[in-house]
């Protein structure tokens, strides 16, 4: 995750690099190792070796799609949101229209969150998929949208197909959307 942190880093220095001084410094072992206890779950490696890098970003202009990416602390501030949520009988008969391995909750307590976008909207790493679905795959949680997508296997391949694409030029960085943007989403 190293090298994947080196060529994010690389690209924001030539188009936003602004955006490095967001960045926090690494999660300790006992930043991820309160979460987990926090949240009752064993993060993927993958997502720890990442944050043992840079622990999420300072709240502000969207580094993933516009979006926060949630520091352990706020990864943490954002699910309790939806567990009270949850706990308060919120989602009582609410439904989603999940796509194939994605529970039909609207909010489930094993979907992590890990970016925000301003709106109640996630990423979510999702550690109780469906049928069909992988453990620790990456989905699309919408605060009032009943979708529910799977957007990739795995932390790692969510997070090395986004670098991939910044590297490839397929998304920029734009002020007016708040952060690096997809450029068919301009």
């Amino acid at each position: 995750m190293v090298a994947t942190w080196q060529k994010l880093e690389h690209w924001l220095e030539e188009h936003a690099a602004h955006l490095l001084d967001e960045l926090n410094p690494g999660a300790l072992p006992s930043d991820i190792a309160n979460l987990e206890k926090a949240l009752g779950v064993t993060l993927p490696i993958a997502f720890r070796d990442f944050y043992k890098v840079h622990n999420g970003q300072e709240p502000g202009e969207g580094l993933i799609e516009t979006e926060e990416l949630l520091s352990t602390e706020r990864i943490l501030e954002e699910w309790r949101v939806w567990r009270d949520l949850l706990d308060n009988g919120n989602f009582h008969g609410t439904h989603s229209e999940p796509e194939e391995g994605v529970k039909g909750d609207w909010w489930n307590p094993m979907w992590i969150p890990i970016t925000y976008d301003g709106s109640g909207n996630h990423y979510c790493i999702d550690l109780d998929p469906a049928p069909g679905g992988r453990k620790g795959q990456i989905i699309r949680m919408w605060h009032d949208a009943p979708e529910r997508p799977i957007i990739a296997d795995s932390f790692h391949a969510w997070i090395e197909d986004y670098v991939g694409q910044l590297v490839k030029g397929e998304y920029i960085y734009s002020a007016e959307w708040g952060g690096i943007i997809h450029r068919e989403d301009l």
